[in-house]
């Protein structure tokens, strides 16, 4: 009976011990599998997409949003009451200063000047009548006629109506000008908007609304940047009198216009940290229109040659270190992906300058960088090269640069002293 019971024992420890040996050998089998998988997908090729680094001409400007505004603006109103005659322009037409727009109804201020220049006359002929009895009573008096008092009051009635006289002939400059205030000129060259009164109505002096005129030749931009960025631009401003300012349309595509940067207003504004610039553009094509939004790119700086890959190729390292993949022959008829260090200088919208890194025209990986190691074999397909060739270019006509927005920062790496901040690339982002 206890040999029985070895047996069984020595049966069992021996089934136990080859299905270990079995487990074993089977979890040897699936790790040299797995490592063979990894080292087929190590060695399989992985799609990229790529495009050139490039040495092109780069604006460093700031981005801010800018509402257009008449450079001057008229609401014109009556100087006197009276009834509107029919107006003298076309709504929208353009106007000259001086030009007669509108006419009141002359007839009372006419008479009103008639009336005053009767009682000048009136007056005129009231002196002259009491200067001669005044000679009368002055020789009288030398003869002992008459007393000196009668002598004095004559005299005194020569000033009565010398200044009587006076008064006639300011009310005569005063109907004058009444008169001619009948006659409503344009204050300004500009455009004249829509009529807001119509002929026939009764106009109230100073009070009614008659019609606007703009000066949209030239004509302002007004935008805000943030106080930290005001003084670079003040600096630029002091030294070179002019720095120029692209007004570019909503969708912040096409260039509208080109002007000049005028002034920073004289304070900053305490509820949001920001200050108001006027821009000026001479708007010759009228392209700007009052009360037009635009995108305002204000140019702080050119650099003529600057080494440009787009942003998205921006990666970062375990230290911070910034690098780029690049794509190199393998010495093999294949490629394969390495890695650049590089050194930012400032990111712009979709491109990003360096200080260093690839030589121009390297081929730098923008898409598939996430499953890329050092020495990985890499494709590069074609199609999607064409479409990524037009990255690292300039941009087509009418459309803007990259933009320097507001709340940019530098290059981790290193950053041009003095130089505009610029947004974070890809790589600072992560």
């Amino acid at each position: 009976m206890g040999v029985g019971f070895r047996i069984l024992g020595l049966v069992l420890l021996a089934a136990l011990a080859f299905v270990v040996w079995r487990i074993y050998q089977n979890q040897k089998q699936n790790a040299a599998n797995t490592a063979s998988q990894a080292a087929a997908l190590q060695s399989r090729p992985v799609p990229v997409q790529v495009t050139p680094a490039e040495i092109r001409h780069m604006p460093i400007y700031l981005t801010a949003l800018g509402t257009v505004t008449p450079y001057m603006s008229v609401t014109v109103k009556a100087r006197v009451s009276g009834q509107l005659e029919p107006v003298k322009f076309i709504e929208g037409q353009q106007v000259r200063q001086g030009q007669t727009i509108m006419v009141i109804d002359p007839s009372p201020y006419k008479a009103a000047l008639d009336q005053a220049k009767g009682t000048l006359s009136h007056d005129e002929a009231l002196l002259k009548n009491a200067q001669a009895e005044y000679a009368r009573y002055k020789a009288l008096y030398a003869a002992g006629v008459v007393s000196k008092e009668t002598m004095e009051a004559d005299e005194a009635a020569q000033g009565q109506y010398l200044g009587a006289i006076e008064s006639d002939k300011a009310a005569i400059e005063t109907a004058q000008l009444q008169l001619n205030w009948c006659s409503i000129q344009s204050p300004i060259n500009g455009r004249i908007g829509l009529r807001l009164v119509d002929p026939g109505n009764i106009i109230t002096a100073n009070t009614t609304n008659l019609v606007i005129i703009n000066q949209m030749q030239p004509i302002s931009v007004y935008f805000t940047l943030p106080e930290n960025q005001l003084p670079p631009v003040l600096h630029r401003l002091a030294a070179e009198r002019r720095l120029p300012v692209d007004a570019y349309d909503r969708g912040d595509v096409q260039n509208l216009a080109t002007g000049q940067l005028l002034t920073a207003d004289n304070q900053i504004d305490t509820t949001t940290g920001t200050d108001k610039l006027k821009a000026v553009f001479d708007n010759r094509d009228q392209s700007l229109f009052p009360n037009q939004f635009v995108n305002i790119h204000l140019v702080l700086e050119d650099r003529p040659n600057a080494l440009v890959v787009p942003s998205a190729a921006i990666q970062t390292g375990l230290q911070g270190a910034l690098f780029v993949w690049v794509v190199d022959s393998d010495g093999k008829g294949g490629q394969v992906a390495k890695m650049q260090p590089v050194k930012v200088a400032l990111a712009e919208g979709q491109v990003t300058i360096l200080d260093s890194g690839p030589a121009p025209g390297t081929s730098v990986v923008v898409d598939g960088a996430d499953r890329l190691r050092p020495g990985q074999p890499v494709t590069v397909n074609l199609a999607r090269q064409r479409a990524s060739q037009g990255v690292g270019q300039a941009p087509a006509t009418g459309e803007p640069p990259a933009a320097l927005g507001t709340g940019s920062k530098r290059g981790a790496q290193s950053a041009a002293p003095g130089s505009t901040n610029g947004k974070a690339s890809q790589g600072e982002q992560q």
